[in-house]
C-alpha cells in the first residue's frame, strides 16, 4: 500500500467502489452497508481513508496501487486515430442539431462505435446527454419556471453540440454538463 497520507486519485477510488459493488453482488454486504461504503470511498482523500473500506472485504488481497502513465496532451486514445474516427465522433455531436436528437448519436454507437472507442465515447455522451435534455423538455413543463427554461436549455445544447463536435475534431475528450449518464 503507498504511503497512508498519499492523496488518492479517482482510479484508487474506482478500484474500492469496484471491489465494494462486487462484495455486495455477492451478498457479503448489506444496503445500508454498501450505501455508507460507497459514500466513504467516494469521499475519500487519503489511502489512509480507503483502507478500512475493503480491509473486511479482502483481507488477503488489499487494493493494489498501480500507477497510471500520463497521457500526452494530444492523444487521450492509445491507438492512432484515422480521419473515419474523427468524422464518426464528429457526427455523434453534429446530428443531434440536425434534427436527429436521439437518433444520430445511436446510429453512430450501433455502427462506428463498435469498432473505435473514440467514435463510441462521443457517441455515449452525446446519447447521454440528449436523453437528459428530452427529460427535462418533458418534466420542465409542469413548473412555470420550467417553461422559460426551455428554450435556453435547447440553446444550450446547440451551442455544447458545437463544442463537442470541436473536440472531437480536434482529439480530445468531452464531457456534456449536468448529464445523467444512463448508457455506460
Amino acid at each position: 500500500m503507498p504511503h497512508p497520507q498519499l492523496r488518492v486519485t479517482d482510479h484508487d477510488r474506482d478500484q474500492v467502489v469496484e471491489h465494494v459493488t462486487a462484495a455486495y453482488a455477492e451478498g457479503r454486504l448489506s444496503k445500508d452497508e454498501f450505501d455508507e461504503r460507497l459514500h466513504l470511498a467516494m469521499t475519500a482523500r487519503t489511502h489512509a481513508d480507503l483502507a478500512p473500506i475493503v480491509r473486511d472485504l479482502h483481507p488477503m488481497r488489499p487494493v493494489p496501487h498501480v500507477p497510471q502513465p500520463p497521457l500526452a496532451m494530444g492523444a487521450p486514445y492509445a491507438p492512432a486515430l484515422t480521419g473515419s474516427d474523427r468524422l464518426g465522433a464528429v457526427a455523434a455531436h453534429v446530428l443531434p442539431l440536425c434534427g436527429l436528437s436521439i437518433i444520430g448519436p445511436l446510429i453512430m454507437l450501433l455502427t462506428a462505435g463498435r469498432t473505435s472507442p473514440y467514435v463510441r465515447h462521443h457517441a455515449v455522451e452525446s446519447l447521454n446527454f440528449h436523453l437528459t435534455l428530452l427529460g427535462a423538455t418533458i418534466a420542465l413543463p409542469f413548473t412555470i419556471i420550467g417553461v422559460a427554461l426551455i428554450p435556453f436549455l435547447w440553446i444550450a445544447a446547440f451551442v455544447l453540440g458545437i463544442v463537442g463536435a470541436a473536440a472531437a475534431l480536434g482529439e480530445g475528450r468531452f464531457r456534456y454538463p449536468l448529464t445523467i449518464r444512463l448508457v455506460k
